[in-house]
Protein backbone atom coordinates (compact mmCIF):
# COMPACT_ATOMS: atom_id res chain seq x y z
CA UNK A 1 0.00 0.00 0.00
CA UNK A 2 1.61 3.20 -0.96
CA UNK A 3 2.41 5.73 1.79
CA UNK A 4 0.72 3.01 4.36
CA UNK A 5 -0.28 4.00 7.80
CA UNK A 6 0.85 4.40 11.20
CA UNK A 7 -0.16 2.25 13.42
CA UNK A 8 -0.02 1.48 17.04
CA UNK A 9 0.10 -1.94 18.51
CA UNK A 10 -0.35 -2.49 22.27
CA UNK A 11 0.55 -5.96 22.46
CA UNK A 12 2.22 -7.73 25.47
CA UNK A 13 3.09 -10.66 24.26
CA UNK A 14 6.49 -10.19 22.30
CA UNK A 15 6.44 -13.14 19.85
CA UNK A 16 3.11 -12.05 18.19
CA UNK A 17 3.96 -8.47 18.58
CA UNK A 18 7.20 -8.96 16.38
CA UNK A 19 5.22 -11.19 14.19
CA UNK A 20 2.72 -8.69 13.77
CA UNK A 21 4.92 -5.65 13.32
CA UNK A 22 7.39 -8.01 10.81
CA UNK A 23 4.45 -8.67 8.55
CA UNK A 24 2.82 -4.64 8.15
CA UNK A 25 5.88 -3.33 8.01
CA UNK A 26 6.56 -5.61 4.99
CA UNK A 27 3.84 -4.16 3.35
CA UNK A 28 4.97 -0.49 3.81
CA UNK A 29 2.65 0.40 7.32
CA UNK A 30 5.04 1.93 10.20
CA UNK A 31 4.82 0.11 13.81
CA UNK A 32 4.88 1.22 16.79
CA UNK A 33 4.85 -1.09 20.04
CA UNK A 34 3.54 -0.64 23.35
CA UNK A 35 3.46 -3.38 25.51
CA UNK A 36 1.80 -2.52 28.28
CA UNK A 37 -1.79 -0.37 28.70
CA UNK A 38 -0.40 2.82 30.39
CA UNK A 39 1.92 3.27 27.95
CA UNK A 40 -0.29 2.51 25.13
CA UNK A 41 -3.20 4.93 25.90
CA UNK A 42 -0.27 7.59 26.66
CA UNK A 43 1.31 7.16 22.57
CA UNK A 44 -2.11 6.85 21.77
CA UNK A 45 -3.56 10.23 23.51
CA UNK A 46 0.12 12.47 22.47
CA UNK A 47 1.03 11.11 19.04
CA UNK A 48 -0.48 10.89 15.78
CA UNK A 49 -1.87 7.27 14.62
CA UNK A 50 -3.96 6.20 11.77
CA UNK A 51 -5.16 2.61 13.64
CA UNK A 52 -4.58 1.29 16.91
CA UNK A 53 -4.14 -2.18 17.30
CA UNK A 54 -5.19 -3.35 20.73
CA UNK A 55 -4.59 -6.37 23.00
CA UNK A 56 -7.47 -6.74 25.53
CA UNK A 57 -5.39 -8.47 28.38
CA UNK A 58 -2.97 -6.42 29.23
CA UNK A 59 -0.52 -5.62 31.94
CA UNK A 60 -1.29 -1.91 34.01
CA UNK A 61 -4.01 -1.19 32.04
CA UNK A 62 -7.20 -3.78 30.73
CA UNK A 63 -7.45 -2.56 27.01
CA UNK A 64 -11.54 -2.53 27.63
CA UNK A 65 -10.55 0.71 29.84
CA UNK A 66 -7.56 1.89 27.85
CA UNK A 67 -10.16 2.62 24.78
CA UNK A 68 -12.84 3.76 26.94
CA UNK A 69 -10.46 6.61 28.33
CA UNK A 70 -8.77 7.22 25.15
CA UNK A 71 -12.70 7.62 23.61
CA UNK A 72 -13.47 10.46 26.06
CA UNK A 73 -10.00 12.36 26.23
CA UNK A 74 -8.73 11.94 22.70
CA UNK A 75 -9.73 15.24 20.55
CA UNK A 76 -9.74 13.08 17.15
CA UNK A 77 -11.34 9.46 16.52
CA UNK A 78 -8.62 7.19 15.40
CA UNK A 79 -9.79 3.85 14.60
CA UNK A 80 -9.61 0.80 17.23
CA UNK A 81 -9.77 -2.70 16.35
CA UNK A 82 -9.36 -4.71 19.73
CA UNK A 83 -7.07 -8.18 19.00
CA UNK A 84 -7.86 -10.64 21.70
CA UNK A 85 -8.53 -14.45 22.13
CA UNK A 86 -11.78 -13.30 24.35
CA UNK A 87 -14.22 -14.74 21.43
CA UNK A 88 -18.05 -14.81 22.91
CA UNK A 89 -20.68 -12.01 21.63
CA UNK A 90 -20.80 -11.14 25.13
CA UNK A 91 -17.03 -9.80 24.82
CA UNK A 92 -17.37 -8.45 21.31
CA UNK A 93 -20.32 -6.31 22.52
CA UNK A 94 -18.04 -5.01 25.48
CA UNK A 95 -15.07 -4.72 23.08
CA UNK A 96 -17.57 -2.09 20.63
CA UNK A 97 -19.92 -1.01 23.73
CA UNK A 98 -16.25 0.49 25.11
CA UNK A 99 -14.94 2.37 21.93
CA UNK A 100 -13.48 -0.70 19.49
CA UNK A 101 -14.09 -0.26 15.93
CA UNK A 102 -13.73 -3.71 14.81
CA UNK A 103 -12.66 -6.65 17.07
CA UNK A 104 -10.58 -9.73 15.43
CA UNK A 105 -10.53 -13.08 17.52
CA UNK A 106 -7.04 -14.66 18.16
CA UNK A 107 -5.26 -16.85 16.44
CA UNK A 108 -6.09 -14.84 13.22
CA UNK A 109 -4.61 -14.77 9.83
CA UNK A 110 -2.44 -12.01 9.03
CA UNK A 111 -3.68 -11.46 5.95
CA UNK A 112 -7.08 -10.67 7.27
CA UNK A 113 -5.39 -8.48 9.81
CA UNK A 114 -4.40 -6.40 7.19
CA UNK A 115 -7.14 -5.70 5.08
CA UNK A 116 -9.13 -5.12 7.90
CA UNK A 117 -6.26 -2.47 8.92
CA UNK A 118 -6.81 -1.20 5.21
CA UNK A 119 -10.65 -0.93 5.65
CA UNK A 120 -10.29 1.17 8.94
CA UNK A 121 -7.68 3.65 7.61
CA UNK A 122 -10.01 4.43 4.94
CA UNK A 123 -13.41 5.48 6.81
CA UNK A 124 -14.37 8.78 6.35
CA UNK A 125 -14.40 9.60 10.11
CA UNK A 126 -10.50 8.75 9.94
CA UNK A 127 -8.59 11.71 11.78
CA UNK A 128 -11.76 13.79 11.77
CA UNK A 129 -12.54 15.80 14.88
CA UNK A 130 -15.04 14.87 17.00
CA UNK A 131 -17.05 17.97 15.85
CA UNK A 132 -19.60 16.57 12.88
CA UNK A 133 -21.84 18.93 10.91
CA UNK A 134 -24.51 18.05 8.52
CA UNK A 135 -26.25 21.08 7.90
CA UNK A 136 -28.11 22.42 10.74
CA UNK A 137 -27.14 19.41 13.06
CA UNK A 138 -23.57 19.91 15.01
CA UNK A 139 -23.00 16.69 16.58
CA UNK A 140 -20.24 16.25 19.01
CA UNK A 141 -19.03 12.24 19.31
CA UNK A 142 -16.82 12.79 22.15
CA UNK A 143 -19.37 14.43 24.11
CA UNK A 144 -21.99 12.27 22.59
CA UNK A 145 -24.24 15.72 22.24
CA UNK A 146 -26.26 17.09 19.51
CA UNK A 147 -28.23 20.14 18.73
CA UNK A 148 -30.05 21.50 15.72
CA UNK A 149 -30.47 24.94 14.96
CA UNK A 150 -28.23 25.64 18.35
CA UNK A 151 -31.48 23.36 20.40
CA UNK A 152 -30.17 20.46 22.15
CA UNK A 153 -31.48 16.99 20.79
CA UNK A 154 -32.34 14.62 24.15
CA UNK A 155 -31.83 11.13 22.28
CA UNK A 156 -31.57 7.81 24.13
CA UNK A 157 -28.14 5.84 23.92
CA UNK A 158 -29.72 3.81 21.06
CA UNK A 159 -31.71 6.97 19.06
CA UNK A 160 -27.70 8.16 19.38
CA UNK A 161 -26.11 5.41 17.32
CA UNK A 162 -28.65 5.52 14.33
CA UNK A 163 -28.09 9.18 14.19
CA UNK A 164 -24.52 9.28 14.34
CA UNK A 165 -24.50 6.10 12.22
CA UNK A 166 -25.98 8.10 9.46
CA UNK A 167 -24.53 10.98 9.83
CA UNK A 168 -20.98 9.70 9.66
CA UNK A 169 -22.49 8.35 6.17
CA UNK A 170 -24.45 10.98 4.72
CA UNK A 171 -25.67 12.08 2.39
CA UNK A 172 -25.20 8.33 1.35
CA UNK A 173 -27.93 6.27 2.46
CA UNK A 174 -27.64 3.39 4.85
CA UNK A 175 -29.60 0.44 4.75
CA UNK A 176 -31.94 -1.12 7.29
CA UNK A 177 -29.96 -4.54 7.66
CA UNK A 178 -26.78 -2.09 7.87
CA UNK A 179 -28.36 -0.23 10.78
CA UNK A 180 -29.72 -3.10 12.71
CA UNK A 181 -26.27 -4.38 12.55
CA UNK A 182 -24.53 -1.77 13.86
CA UNK A 183 -27.04 -0.88 16.55
CA UNK A 184 -28.10 -4.43 18.41
CA UNK A 185 -25.11 -6.82 16.60
CA UNK A 186 -25.88 -10.43 15.29
CA UNK A 187 -29.01 -10.72 18.05
CA UNK A 188 -31.61 -7.71 16.99
CA UNK A 189 -34.64 -7.78 18.81
CA UNK A 190 -37.46 -10.00 18.08
CA UNK A 191 -40.15 -7.10 16.81
CA UNK A 192 -39.22 -4.82 14.01
CA UNK A 193 -37.61 -2.31 16.73
CA UNK A 194 -35.92 -0.63 13.83
CA UNK A 195 -39.22 1.03 12.51
CA UNK A 196 -39.96 2.23 16.13
CA UNK A 197 -37.13 3.87 16.78
CA UNK A 198 -36.77 5.39 13.56
CA UNK A 199 -40.53 6.79 14.48
CA UNK A 200 -39.20 8.12 18.03
CA UNK A 201 -35.41 10.07 16.63
CA UNK A 202 -37.81 11.79 14.17
CA UNK A 203 -40.04 12.98 16.74
CA UNK A 204 -36.84 14.42 18.10
CA UNK A 205 -34.93 15.31 15.41
CA UNK A 206 -37.45 16.46 12.58
CA UNK A 207 -41.11 17.12 14.10
CA UNK A 208 -40.12 20.69 16.18
CA UNK A 209 -38.59 21.89 13.15
CA UNK A 210 -40.13 23.40 10.18
CA UNK A 211 -38.20 21.00 7.24
CA UNK A 212 -37.41 17.08 8.21
CA UNK A 213 -33.67 16.28 7.81
CA UNK A 214 -33.98 12.27 7.79
CA UNK A 215 -35.53 10.71 4.66
CA UNK A 216 -36.73 7.09 3.86
CA UNK A 217 -35.04 5.53 0.67
CA UNK A 218 -37.59 3.41 -0.34
CA UNK A 219 -36.23 -0.57 -0.60
CA UNK A 220 -33.18 0.80 0.76
CA UNK A 221 -33.26 2.79 4.36
CA UNK A 222 -32.82 5.68 5.47
CA UNK A 223 -30.62 9.08 5.30
CA UNK A 224 -29.45 12.04 6.45
CA UNK A 225 -31.11 14.60 4.08
CA UNK A 226 -29.27 18.25 4.19
CA UNK A 227 -31.98 21.25 2.83
CA UNK A 228 -30.54 23.12 0.11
Amino acid sequence: MANGFDILLVEDNADLADTIIAYLEAHDHRVHYAADGEAGLRDALYRDFDVVLLDLSLPCRDGLDLCAELRRRAFRRVPVMMLTARDTLDDKLAGFAHGADDYLVKPFSLAELLARIGALGQRRQLNQPYLLAIGPLRIDRQARTATRDGETLHLSPVLWDIMLTLAERAPNPVSRNDLTLQIWGEEPPPSDALRAHMHLLRQVVDRPFAMPLIETVHGVGFRLKVPE
